[in-house]
C-alpha cells in the first residue's frame, strides 16, 4: 500500500493494481480512512456523496470529506460509545446520534450544537430518521423499548414497551416513512405500522440473534442479518413470506452477519460480518457477486452510494473503507462465477454494459440489457393485427 501524501493520518489509498488476498482476479480500488480512536460503529454516505458520516466507540461522530479523506468536523457530546449516527435526508444540517449513555441527540451540524436531547432508561442500541424528516426512532435494551420522537422538538410520539422479548438491535423507517422495522436478540423481526399503531409483519426465520435489517427502495423486500451466519431477503409486499419464507443467502460469511444495505435500484444487497468481509450479492440471482476483504475487525456497517459505484464500510478495527465497484462486472472472477452458474456474459448494444443471459438463450435475439429494454417505448405498444 502507498500512503497518500495529502493526509497520511487520515487516508491510505491502494494502487489500482493491488490484488486481493484469496481473490486473485479481483481488482477493486479502495481508500482507508483513519482517525477514530476506537472501533467504528456505523457509517453513512451523505446525500450528495461528497461526505461520509461515522460514529465510534470513542464517543464521537465524525464528518469526512470523501475525496480528500479528511475529517471535516468531529462532534463531541456523548459520554460513552456512540452506537449510530444518521443524517436527515431532506435537511443535511440535521444529524441524529444514539449512545450507551442512554441518550439520543439531534444536532445542528453547521453550528455544532445539540438542538434537543432525549433519554432512554437503558443503553440506546440504534436510531434512525424518517425520510420525510418528521420523525425519529430509537431502541433501548431497557424493557426492550422502541420510541418514536417528533424530530422538530424531541417530544415523544409513540412508545412501544416490551416490543420484543429481548434487546432490540436495529430500528429503521421504511422509505415512505409510514412503517418501522425492528430486529432483536429474540431472533425476530417486526414491522410496526405508524398509522394503525400495530405490528403488521412478524418474521421468525433466523436461528440466532437478528442483528440488522434494511428495506429495498420500493419497499417490496426487507433484508435481515443474523448471528446464524445468514442474510435473508423477505418479500413483504405480497405476503409471499408467509407461505414461502425468506430467500436465504448462505455460504457467504464465515461468522455472524452484522449489517446489510440494498442498492437504490434493488439489484444488489451488501452485507458485512464478523469475518471482516463485505459481500455484494446479486438479488435476482441470489448469489455472491464479489467479496471485499481488507478490514482487520468485525464489519459493523455498510452503505452504498446512490449511483451504485461506491461501497462504504466501517469496522471494529477503527477504520472506514470506501470501495469502488464501478467496474466489478468486468472483473474476471465475477464473469467466471456467472459462467459457472450457467450464464453467458454479453454486451448490451445500447449502453455497452455487460449483462447475463441463460446459456440456452440466443444472444442474437437478446442484445440489450433489461434496463434498456424497459426504457424502450416500443415494449409498451400492442402488436399489430
Amino acid at each position: 500500500m502507498v500512503l497518500s501524501s495529502a493526509s497520511s493520518k487520515s487516508i491510505v489509498e491502494s494502487p489500482p493494481t493491488d490484488l486481493w488476498e484469496n481473490e486473485n482476479l479481483s481488482q477493486i480500488p479502495f481508500k482507508v480512512f483513519r482517525g477514530h480512536q476506537s472501533g467504528v460503529t456505523s457509517c453513512q454516505f451523505c446525500c450528495d456523496g461528497k461526505n461520509i458520516l461515522t460514529s465510534s466507540k470513542d464517543g464521537t461522530v465524525r464528518l469526512w470529506n470523501t475525496d480528500r479523506g479528511k475529517v471535516v468536523h468531529t462532534y463531541q457530546g456523548h459520554m460513552l460509545p456512540v452506537t449510530r449516527a444518521t443524517m436527515c435526508v431532506n435537511d443535511k444540517n440535521k444529524m441524529l446520534s444514539s449512545s450507551w449513555d442512554k441518550s439520543i441527540k439531534l444536532w445542528d451540524m453547521e453550528n455544532d450544537k445539540v438542538t434537543w436531547q432525549a433519554l432512554h432508561e437503558g443503553i440506546v442500541t440504534f436510531c434512525d430518521i424518517a425520510s420525510d424528516g418528521k420523525l425519529a426512532v430509537s431502541a433501548s435494551d431497557f424493557d426492550n423499548a422502541v420510541k418514536v420522537w417528533d424530530l422538530r422538538d424531541g417530544s415523544l410520539v409513540q412508545e412501544l414497551h416490551e416490543h420484543h422479548q429481548s434487546t432490540p438491535t436495529c430500528c429503521v423507517f421504511s422509505p415512505n416513512s409510514q412503517r418501522i422495522a425492528t430486529t432483536s436478540m429474540d431472533r425476530t423481526t417486526k414491522i410496526w405500522d405508524l398509522l394503525s399503531q400495530r405490528v403488521t409483519v412478524k418474521l421468525s426465520g433466523h436461528k440466532n440473534i437478528v442483528s440488522s435489517c434494511c428495506f429495498s427502495s420500493n419497499e417490496r423486500y426487507l433484508g435481515t442479518t443474523s448471528w446464524d451466519k445468514t442474510l435473508q431477503i423477505w418479500d413483504i409486499s405480497t405476503g409471499m413470506f408467509r407461505s414461502q419464507g425468506a430467500i436465504n443467502l448462505t455460504k457467504g460469511h464465515d461468522g455472524s452477519v452484522s449489517c446489510c444495505k440494498f442498492s437504490s435500484d434493488g439489484q444488489c444487497v451488501v452485507s458485512g460480518g464478523y469475518d471482516s468481509s463485505i459481500i455484494v450479492w446479486e438479488t435476482e440471482k441470489k448469489s455472491k457477486k464479489i467479496v471485499l476483504k481488507g478490514h482487520d475487525g468485525w464489519v459493523t456497517g455498510v452503505d452504498i452510494s446512490l449511483d451504485g459505484k461506491w461501497i462504504l464500510s466501517s469496522s471494529g478495527d477503527k477504520t472506514i473503507r470506501v470501495w469502488n465497484i464501478e467496474a466489478a462486472d468486468h472483473i474476471p472472477a465475477v464473469i467466471e462465477n456467472r459462467r459457472a452458474m450457467g450464464l453467458k456474459i454479453v454486451q448490451c448494444e445500447k449502453c455497452s454494459k455487460p449483462f447475463s443471459i441463460a446459456q440456452c438463450d440466443d444472444p442474437l435475439e437478446i442484445s440489450t440489457c433489461v434496463f434498456c429494454r424497459l426504457a424502450d417505448p416500443q415494449r409498451n405498444q400492442l402488436p399489430s393485427l
